[in-house]
């Protein structure tokens, strides 16, 4: 196939809208649904991180796409007991891809709510079970099992979109895209992130152990396949917040902070102990739990509203409780696609528990950056590597 129709663009009024291939044929087939445009786009930038990610470590992965950036990615390191309650993955047996999975989706809930799934190995049973519990408009990946594919044709009333891509294919070299009928051309980015990118470091601590490299690669990975300006908080082998498409740095360390932070919120025991009505829908408690983190709380749930969501009415989680809990967190890994050109970036890091970073460097203020990494006794690589996406 070298053409596929699709319904409209990326809105109802951009119509018609296609995908075509100029020499060949599309690198992926259609197995069930009907893609739309904005989730091939998701889907292929999702399959080239998963693969890039699985190429790197050796391990299963996984990435939930809204919107072509990722709202998590992960690889498939086992979950603990209170991760697997967080991700809702009762009633399933976990094989590394679940896991992988269960971690993409778990880290961002709200963000991913509706998401477009790519994964880096066949798809199992485990994986279609925990895929058939979520909102999702589709998934690709290089295989199914059988009984994946009947667990998964069965979402959406049968029009879940299913895409198998050629795990083989390998891009021309060059790249095009219009903008405004004027054509753009550039080299694909075929950069490969790996151990190398870690080994210049410029702190006084220069002590990275094998799973902060590990983050630190992840961090990248997901960097090079998120829209700029971002930056990636990632811990156990899964991105915990990402902060993308901001015109200010120091806006998406601040955004992807607040998401790392309400990721391990999610796990104190002031929300493992909430206690929810009955027959509550899986994200109506996601959003309950996100405005009993935030500060919302007295006024979204006040006179009576509560009683909508929660048994009985919780206590307030104070601000207090919330900054001694996100105290607890630590080793947590940074990395940005293109250079911090404050210490403040490092400054708002360190209260989200991070403790290695890695950036290209380059900028004027360089020594200030690493002398507040210095401050906090933090490991800052520098990579040399811009990552910019768009």
């Amino acid at each position: 196939m070298t053409e596929l129709e699709l319904k409209y663009g990326c809105n109802p009024n951009q119509r018609p809208a296609k995908v075509f291939m100029e020499n060949g044929e599309l690198p992926l087939e259609v197995l069930n649904g009907r893609p739309g445009y904005i989730n091939l786009l998701d889907a292929l930038n999702g399959w080239q991180l998963v693969k890039e990610l699985k190429e790197a470590t050796g391990l299963a992965a996984a990435t939930s796409f809204k919107h072509v950036s990722p709202a998590g990615a992960a690889i498939g390191l086992p979950l603990s007991e209170t991760l697997q309650k967080i991700y809702f993955t009762d009633g399933v047996a976990l094989t590394p891809l679940a896991a992988a999975y269960a971690r993409a989706r778990g880290a961002d809930r709200m963000s991913s709510f509706g998401d477009f799934i790519s994964l880096s190995d066949e798809c199992d049973e485990a994986t279609a079970l925990l895929i058939k519990k979520e909102v999702s408009d589709g998934v690709i990946a290089p295989a199914y099992t059988k009984e994946a594919l009947e667990i998964l044709k069965a979402k959406k009333g049968g029009a879940y979109c299913i895409l198998k891509i050629d795990a083989q294919y390998i891009p021309p070299k060059t790249e095009k895209k219009q903008v405004f009928g004027v054509t753009f051309e550039q080299g694909h980015n075929f950069i490969k992130i790996d151990d190398s990118c870690l080994e210049h470091i410029v702190t006084k601590n220069k002590a990275l152990s094998d799973d902060d490299k590990r983050n630190l690669i992840l961090s990248l990975i997901v960097l090079k396949y998120t829209q700029s300006n971002s930056v990636c908080f990632a811990k156990d082998g899964q991105a915990i917040g990402i902060g993308a498409g901001q015109q200010s740095r120091v806006h998406c360390t601040r955004l992807a902070a607040s998401k790392a932070d309400n990721w391990w919120l999610r796990q104190s025991p002031k929300v493992m102990n909430l206690q929810f009505v009955d027959g509550i829908k899986r994200a109506d408690r996601d959003n309950a739990i996100d405005v009993y983190i935030g500060n919302e709380y007295m006024d979204v749930l006040a006179d009576g509203k509560w009683q909508t969501v929660f048994k009985e009415k919780p206590e307030v989680f104070t601000e207090a409780e919330k900054a001694e809990w996100i105290s607890k967190n630590t080793n947590v890994a940074l990395g940005s696609d293109a250079f911090f050109p404050f210490g403040d970036n490092i400054d708002r890091a360190h209260k989200s528990g991070v403790s290695v970073v890695v950036q290209p460097g380059g900028s004027v203020r360089d020594d200030l950056v690493i002398k507040a990494a210095d401050d906090y006794g933090m490991v800052m690589c520098f990579n040399g590597i811009r990552l910019f996406h768009h």
